[in-house]
C-alpha cells in the first residue's frame, strides 16, 4: 500500500487511535481521524475513569495478546499514573457452565505458566482479602484469584494516545464536520468520501471504520454486530473511605456479570458495572442512520458527559452486587450512574477485516466489552489492526477476526464468549430512552 495514500479513520476510540498511531509510525503520511467529539469521546466505550486490565482468558489467542498488553501496561514508564495494579477475583456459584468456564480459564493460564490460585470458599476469599465484608457469591461459591492484574484510567490513556497521534502527524476532524452519516461511493462500490452532519465531505483513498456501537448504522454489518448498553455506577466516598477501599480487589461475579474497581483517588468514588446482556435502543430519524435495518444504536450527538441515568432494574443489579462484597456501601445514593455502549459480536471475537461490499473499506472493532473490556489490549491493539489492514495477520487470527456474513439471516445469534451474566437483553422503553 502506498504510504502517500490518504487514509480516513472514522472513530477516535482505542481501535481508531491505536491504528492511526501505528500507521503514522510506519510512515503513512496522510492519516486523518474523524469523530463526533475530540477524544476522549464522552459517550465512547473507551472513555471513563477505569477499565479492567487482565490476561485471564480461556481462549489461547486472547490470553497471549492480553498478556503481551499487560506486560506493557505494567512495565512501560509511559503508563505510570495511568495503570494501577490490583488483584482480580473471578467467582460465581457452582453451576456447570460457571465451573466449566473457570476450569477452561485456569487451564489456559496453567498451560502458559501464568499465575492463579484457587479459592474454594467465600471464607477463603475473605481471609485473603479481609476488606471484603459481604457474603460474596454464596451459596456454592467457587473461584480463583490472580495478583497479576489491575486497572487503567481509561480517559487518561486515551488522551495520551491522542497526543501520540498528534505528535506523529495524524490529523483530526471533530464536531459536526467529523460526524459521519453516510458514504459516497462510485459505481464500482469504491468509497470516494464520507459525508458528515455538517454537509461536508472528507475524501480519501482508504477508509477504516472504527466507530464502535455506531458502526452498524453506517454500513450493513450482516447481523455480525449489535450495540448494547451496559450499566455503570459510582458510589461517593469520603477521604478516609478512599484510603480504606484502595486495596479492594477487582471482584467479578461470573453468574451476575457484576464487577468493581478499587477506590478512585481523583473522583473519590468506587466504580462498579455489570458485564451482562445489556439493553438495546432502536434508532430514530435523528440518528441519521444509513442502514435502516439496524436494530440498535446509541444517540448520534455526543453529550459533554454520559447522561446520569440507568434503568431501574440495572441500578438494582448494581446495588445487589455491591451488597455482595461491601454491604456497608450498598444503600448509599450513587454519585452518578451511566450506560456504556458495547459493540457485541455473535462469537465475542473482534472484527479486523475488509468489508465485503466495498473495495476500500476496512472494519476495526467488535470489542464486545471483551470479558470486562477490550480496553486492556490498548498497548498492542494498533499492531494487530495494522497487520490486518495490510493483510499480514497470522492465518489463524485472520480467520478468527474475519468479517462474517453467515449471520445475515439470523437476527439474534449473540452468544458471546461465554463470559456474560445476568438477565436477558431487553429494549429500552420510551421513558428510558428520553433520559439518554
Amino acid at each position: 500500500m502506498d504510504k502517500s495514500s490518504t487514509i480516513v479513520i472514522v472513530g477516535a476510540g482505542i481501535f481508531g487511535l491505536s491504528t492511526a498511531a501505528k500507521l503514522a509510525s510506519e510512515g503513512y503520511k496522510h492519516v486523518t481521524v474523524v469523530d463526533r467529539h475530540m477524544p476522549p469521546v464522552p459517550d465512547g466505550s473507551s472513555s471513563d475513569i477505569s477499565r479492567v486490565i487482565r490476561f485471564d482468558y480461556a481462549d489461547e489467542d486472547y490470553l497471549n495478546i492480553a498478556y503481551e498488553a499487560y506486560q506493557k501496561w505494567s512495565q512501560l514508564p509511559k503508563y505510570k499514573g495511568i495503570f494501577f495494579k490490583a488483584p482480580y477475583i473471578l467467582t460465581g456459584n457452582t453451576s456447570a457452565h460457571g465451573r466449566a468456564w473457570i476450569e477452561k480459564t485456569t487451564a489456559a493460564l496453567t498451560k502458559k505458566q501464568l499465575p492463579w490460585a484457587k479459592l474454594d470458599s467465600a471464607a477463603a476469599a475473605k481471609s485473603r482479602y479481609p476488606i471484603l465484608s459481604g457474603t460474596l457469591a454464596t451459596p456454592n461459591f467457587t473461584g480463583y484469584y490472580n495478583e497479576q492484574a489491575g486497572w487503567a484510567d481509561a480517559s487518561k490513556a486515551v488522551s495520551q494516545l491522542r497526543d501520540d497521534c498528534l505528535e506523529l502527524g495524524v490529523s483530526f476532524i471533530c464536531g459536526r464536520a467529523g460526524t459521519v452519516i453516510s458514504l459516497d461511493t462510485d459505481s464500482q462500490k469504491k468509497i470516494k468520501a464520507v459525508r458528515t452532519l455538517a454537509g461536508t465531505s472528507i475524501e480519501g483513498d482508504h477508509f477504516i471504520l472504527a466507530s464502535g456501537a455506531w458502526t452498524s448504522g453506517l454500513v450493513d454489518m450482516y447481523n455480525s454486530t449489535l450495540a448494547t448498553a451496559q450499566v455503570i455506577g459510582y458510589t461517593p466516598l469520603t477521604d478516609a473511605e478512599v484510603k480504606k477501599y484502595k486495596d479492594v480487589p477487582i471482584y467479578a461475579n461470573f453468574n451476575t456479570g457484576w464487577f468493581n474497581f478499587p477506590s478512585h483517588d481523583d473522583t473519590k468514588t468506587l466504580k462498579m458495572a455489570v458485564h451482562g446482556w445489556g439493553y438495546t435502543r432502536a434508532p430514530t430519524a435523528e440518528d441519521h442512520q444509513s442502514v435502516k435495518a439496524n436494530i440498535s444504536s446509541p444517540p448520534l450527538i455526543p453529550p459533554r458527559q454520559r447522561a446520569n441515568f440507568t434503568p431501574a432494574d440495572g441500578e438494582d443489579r448494581l446495588r445487589t452486587g455491591l451488597r455482595e462484597i461491601l454491604p456497608e456501601l450498598a444503600d448509599r445514593p450513587f454519585e452518578r450512574v451511566a450506560l456504556c455502549w458495547y459493540t457485541d459480536t455473535p462469537s465475542g471475537d473482534f472484527i479486523m477485516d475488509s468489508h465485503p461490499d466495498y473495495k476500500n473499506l476496512f472494519i476495526a472493532g467488535g470489542g464486545s466489552g471483551h470479558s470486562f473490556s477490550a480496553f486492556k489490549f490498548l498497548p498492542v491493539l494498533g499492531d494487530y489492526t495494522f497487520l490486518a489492514f495490510t493483510k499480514r495477520l497470522p492465518e489463524h487470527l485472520a480467520k478468527k477476526w474475519r468479517f462474517r456474513t453467515e449471520y445475515k439471516d439470523d437476527k439474534d445469534t449473540f452468544l458471546g464468549d461465554g463470559s456474560r451474566g445476568g438477565p436477558a437483553r431487553r429494549e429500552l422503553h420510551a421513558q428510558e430512552r428520553a433520559k439518554l
